[in-house]
């Protein structure tokens, strides 16, 4: 049986995704991430008004199609949650 993840570590694996996956493209769409992450289309709309809201992504528009983009800040906040989760790690503490 798989692992529960948490809302934090569902966020990693979207913000994820838009930096690893989508360089060269014009973006990710929701479908796109609902594979890659592993999160049902409920909860991922509303995690990624949230993220846009914070300003970790950016939606973007492409041939009619809303897509997302990792911004500066969501490239940062990863770096930041990357480090404190091995930290946590470390001392075998869940986030």
């Amino acid at each position: 049986m798989s692992a529960y993840r948490t809302h934090m570590t569902i966020i990693g694996d979207i913000l994820s995704t838009t930096r690893d996956e989508m360089e060269a493209e014009h973006g990710a769409s929701v479908t796109f991430l609902i594979r890659k992450a592993n999160v049902s289309h409920v909860r991922i709309s509303k995690i990624l008004i949230n993220l846009v809201s914070q300003g970790l992504l950016e939606q973007v528009d492409s041939k009619g199609a809303c897509k997302y983009k990792i911004s500066t800040s969501g490239r940062e906040f990863l770096v930041a949650y990357h480090t404190f989760r091995q930290f946590a790690d470390n001392f075998g503490l869940t986030i």
